[in-house]
């Protein structure tokens, strides 16, 4: 018994630790990851995206998607919001005040 609690408490840290947080900046009106535009993000089970406003202006991120549905609110430049997602699938990410702005992610 005492094995088992081990193993699955093992099995518990390694997957949190292996869980990945990426960066999304929220810039010119467009989601960007490591300098460049992103309309589509692929993630694994258990990574979050905190969404970073780099705009002079405030943004709202939110999905209403059936597999995550959220809303991060309103936040002014610099300030940051963190989302995680805990089940495969895909959703749409999207900006309540900028509606070109838009994102498909997939959660694998």
């Amino acid at each position: 018994m005492k094995k088992l609690i081990l193993l699955l408490s093992l099995l518990l840290i390694s997957t949190s630790v292996m869980a990945v947080e990426h960066v999304v900046l929220q810039k010119g009106k467009a989601f960007v990851e490591n300098g460049a535009v992103v309309e589509s993000l692929t993630l694994a089970v258990g990574d979050s995206i905190r969404f970073i406003n780099e705009d002079p202006y405030f943004h709202n991120i939110f999905s209403l998607s059936d597999l995550s549905t959220f809303d991060l609110g309103s936040f002014p430049q610099g300030d940051s919001r963190a989302v995680t997602f805990d089940e495969a699938g895909s959703i749409e990410v999207e900006c309540a005040i900028h509606p070109e702005m838009y994102m498909e992610v997939t959660i694998q």
